[in-house]
């Protein structure tokens, strides 16, 4: 390959990564999001003095948001393109972040929750599209993982953004920081400047050129594929044409087959749901909570969370790493197969301790340095695999007429799996406690296991024109 050639195929991927990692801002806000509310979650049950069930509300009706935004993402991207509706999840995101500081009821609260859920819902279901579309096939998995390098970041940030506000406010999230008002409130105001900063990156990136050849845009296309590729754009657009079969749009109704969905629906349902009943965000959401109800202090215990971020985005750089020279479908299996490990090793552990005078498991000496370890590797296992894996497959495995469609199915499906898990948390805690808890998680970790082994088929450095 020549001097000039190698230096536009590297122009070309760096114009990629710009775009792709301007839209998985999006992915950030999502992460920061979902999880800034891990901080916060205590402090807020005690100043509007509910109980576990609003405190389950709280933390989840933002996720029946995002299954209402996921849902709808289908038909908005088929409509206006991939790049406006993440101009509207950033429109969402800003009045959540404001509204959630300012709540004077927990109704009203619960709502600006629900509003930045649906901007969640939207983002998690465009950005992917978005950056498999706008990505060549062989490097398609690594930037499809930025995604999830974004959305861990954002709950990394999230947690070490909420661990400095509790310390600057001397240790606890319902105490006055600045002008007066209480530091859990400041945790979700931070969430605005990023919120800000997504709105102008969206307003700088091009258009998908999948869409804009489904819409007749080929002029536009063009010069997209052309930074993109930067050789055999023609044969592209005729290959891009054929697989939209523009002469139809995308609907629900394309997705049927004979048992309800064709069968490339159901695989996509059944990796959405499977993410979430491992268990996973219970550590993002809870996480403080949880290590406070075992004996660790409001601060250490948000200390515990920041370290499962920085695990959680080192994983993920490891999946970046190998996602495209070792596969989607290996990384998958190795990670429920260490997911059932330790969520059966915690379940012993939580479920044998000893109980205090509340009816807590008390972890102490080796057992709470066994538990931290098992949690942290809970989340490796995780991260490298189902975390990112999911994301790529789900942006990737449905043919290009279908693609929006089906992705908002899966990510929809996903959020409703996500609250289902969330918002049960705490009643289940209450009615079996953390040892049956985690055994249940452990339980779906082994069906992820062989759901993967004999229903998910490798997608590696395949086009998405091939994709059935």
């Amino acid at each position: 390959m020549s001097e000039f050639s190698m230096g536009k195929q590297s122009t070309s991927l760096i114009f990629v990564f710009l775009i792709s990692a301007a839209a998985a801002l999006g992915g950030f806000l999502f992460g920061f999001d979902t999880s800034v509310i891990n901080g916060a979650v205590v402090a807020l049950g005690e100043h509007f003095k509910v109980g576990p069930i609003f405190i389950g509300m709280s933390v989840s009706l933002a996720l029946m948001g995002a299954a209402v935004g996921a849902l709808s993402s289908g038909v908005i991207s088929d409509r206006y393109g991939r790049v406006k509706p993440m101009l509207i999840s950033a429109v969402m995101f800003t009045a959540s972040g404001i509204g959630s500081g300012l709540p004077f009821s927990v109704w009203d609260f619960i709502f600006w929750r629900f509003v930045g859920g649906v901007g969640i819902g939207l983002a998690s279901a465009i950005t992917p599209a978005y950056i498999a579309e706008i990505s060549p096939a062989h490097l398609r998995g690594r930037f499809g993982s930025i995604q999830q390098l974004a959305i861990v970041t954002g709950i990394f940030v999230a947690m070490i953004s909420n661990y400095v506000l509790v310390r600057v406010a001397g240790g606890s999230a319902g105490m006055d920081l600045w002008f007066g008002a209480e530091t859990w409130r400041w945790m979700f105001w931070t969430e605005v400047p990023p919120a800000l900063l997504y709105g102008f990156a969206a307003l700088l990136i091009p258009e998908s050129p999948r869409y804009l050849i489904g819409t007749g845009c080929e002029g536009e296309a063009e010069s997209v594929l052309r930074k993109v590729l930067g050789k055999n754009i023609r044969e592209k657009i005729e290959e891009i044409k054929i697989s939209l079969r523009v002469d139809k749009g995308s609907t629900f109704s394309d997705l049927k087959g004979r048992f309800g969905f064709s069968p490339i629906i159901w695989v996509g349902l059944g990796l959405s749901v499977l993410q979430q009943f491992v268990g996973i965000n219970v550590i993002f959401y809870y996480g403080s909570m949880l290590w406070r109800s075992v004996g660790f202090s409001e601060e250490h215990s948000l200390w515990i969370t920041v370290i499962t971020g920085i695990v959680n985005i080192a994983t993920t750089l490891l999946a970046i790493a190998f996602i495209d020279c070792v596969g989607r479908k290996p990384l998958l299996l190795a990670g429920s197969a260490g997911m059932l490990f330790t969520l059966g090793l915690l379940a012993c552990l939580f479920g044998y301790a000893p109980l205090d005078g509340a009816g807590n498991p008390v972890l102490s000496g080796s057992s709470a340095t066994t538990a931290l370890l098992a949690a942290n590797l809970y989340v490796f296992c995780f991260g490298f695999s189902w975390g990112p894996v999911v994301w790529v497959l789900l942006g990737e495995m449905f043919n290009n007429r279908v693609r929006a469609s089906a992705l908002a199915l899966g990510a929809g499906a996903q959020w409703i799996a996500n609250f289902l898990v969330s918002a049960s948390f705490p009643s289940m805690v209450a009615w079996g406690g953390l040892g049956k808890t985690y055994s249940i998680y452990a339980f779906f970790a082994a069906i992820s296991f062989f759901f993967v082994l004999f229903c998910v088929r490798e997608t590696r450095g395949k086009e998405l024109e091939e994709m059935e």
